[in-house]
């Protein structure tokens, strides 16, 4: 038995996530097509808390490679989704909402931030269009002001939720900022407006050889995956009494190739002693039924039978904690 640190690949004989719900699976590519790939560019989603740009990510993949949540923060690490087409390859990098940092782990987020900046060809700021206007916006707007020196576009996100006479106004107030060569509104629920982007994207981008395998669509290993699964279900039960201070760890990674069985050890762990009832649930109700969403959606993923055995914690300052904080990034590293 022996722990893995694959990453996840498309479904030829390798593992992969399952189809976001309501996605369309990203059309097959002839091999005679792949052979030529022509375009390879690193683009940076980059936005406020909550404005959508791990469900665009999932969108353009048609596969979920980030999970979601109706609470803000709920990306923590830089996620890297791939996309290839017979025009070429793109990178995309899903990051933490822009935020001013109040703890260490809020630091670290935004070192993922400042660093998908700089890495990036093009940088893309999700913006929520239902949102009005304020102080968090002209933030981010000076961030990439100050740090981006590359392609800058403004994606106005959730357009099917505002009424069309708001739009032009916006589309307007981040033209005069100057700082944008393009402004693309769109639904990353829906998919409206999705494909225009790609398409401006893959215009935008320089001729260059994949830095990805094709095969691949993401760069998380397995084992990390499966602590943001488990973490996605805590958020969906327990965020409006939870919402930022629960983490998960995956202690012990087991496969028994024979039975096709892999078993996976993992703690949730809370900031404060009273905050254990509210996970673990009465008669644990709340900890099985996070298990068993996590375990079935695992299932899908990791295309082997799944035994997972969670345990919840109390590490009282975890965020302040930079070796504990390491160890949850360390499969990314």
């Amino acid at each position: 038995m022996v722990e893995q640190r694959r990453t996840i690949k498309k479904k030829d004989g390798h593992r992969v996530p399952p189809d976001a719900k309501d996605l369309a699976a990203p059309p097959e590519i002839p091999r005679s097509a792949r052979d030529k790939l022509k375009k390879m560019g690193v683009v940076a989603l980059v936005g406020r808390p909550n404005a959508g740009k791990s469900t665009l990510l999932n969108r353009i993949l048609g596969q979920k490679v980030s999970i979601v949540s109706p609470k803000p923060q709920t990306t923590r690490n830089r996620i890297v989704g791939i996309l290839n087409e017979p025009r070429g390859q793109i990178a995309f990098l899903d990051t933490p909402g822009i935020h001013k940092p109040l703890h260490r782990l809020n630091v670290r987020m935004m070192d993922h931030v400042r660093s998908s900046l700089a890495e990036a060809d093009v940088v893309a700021l999700i913006v929520d269009a239902t949102e009005l206007f304020g102080k968090g916006d002209e933030y981010a707007i000076e961030l990439l002001r100050d740090v981006v020196k590359g392609k800058r576009i403004a994606i106005l996100n959730k357009i099917d939720l505002l009424k069309k006479h708001k739009l032009l106004p916006l589309i307007q107030r981040y033209s005069e900022t100057g700082l944008f060569d393009d402004i693309v509104p769109i639904s990353a629920s829906n998919g409206d407006g999705v494909q225009e982007l790609i398409d401006l994207l893959f215009k935008t981008i320089a001729p260059g050889e994949p830095i990805y395998p094709r095969e691949d669509f993401t760069t998380q290993p397995e084992r990390f995956f499966a602590a943001e699964i488990v973490r996605e279900k805590v958020l969906q039960h327990t965020a409006d009494e939870l919402p930022y201070t629960t983490a998960v760890s995956v202690d012990r990674w087991e496969e028994d190739e024979e039975k096709n069985l892999i078993k996976i050890y993992a703690t949730i762990f809370v900031e404060r002693e009273s905050q254990k009832p509210i996970v673990i649930g009465k008669r644990a109700d709340m900890v099985k039924r996070i298990g068993t969403e996590a375990r079935v959606e695992l299932e899908s993923i990791l295309g082997a039978r799944v035994f997972l055995d969670l345990h919840v914690a109390v590490h009282e300052r975890w965020r302040e904690d930079e070796r504990f904080l390491g160890e949850l990034e360390w499969p990314l590293s």
